[in-house]
């Protein structure tokens, strides 16, 4: 992930976590086809249906997803809250680092989002 955002710095980029709420088992770039993908991300519909689908098929459980600030910031923003749905990961990249943050109503951080303990493997 720190490589994705390294790769474009001056854009947000995005993808998708896979796992359980205990781990984190694979991370997908996608598509940022966001209208100004320098202020905001949106994940490529066809990449979030296809993971969708293939969850329900048995697949590896859909748990959250990625993306970077370019602004250096890895904290969630009051937009990323506005686009949150209760129950997923969220993992922020900025300044060279991964913050983590699940998204639960009345979180601590504007109303949505609560601080994570990421400890990473390998």
């Amino acid at each position: 992930m720190l490589a994705h955002a390294a790769e474009t710095p001056a854009v947000e980029v995005c993808g998708l976590l896979f796992g359980t709420a205990d781990e984190i088992v694979d991370a997908r770039a996608c598509a940022n086809v966001a209208a100004d993908p320098a202020r905001r991300f949106e994940v490529d519909p066809a990449a979030l249906f296809a993971a969708m689908r293939a969850e329900r098929a048995g697949g590896p459980g859909l748990i959250g997803g990625y993306h970077s600030h370019p602004s250096g910031d890895p904290t969630p923003s009051p937009c990323d809250a506005a686009m949150a749905e209760p129950g997923r990961l969220w993992l922020l990249i900025g300044g060279g680092r991964i913050t983590a943050w699940w998204s639960v109503t009345g979180g601590p951080l504007h109303g949505m989002f609560a601080p994570v303990d990421l400890d990473i493997a390998g």
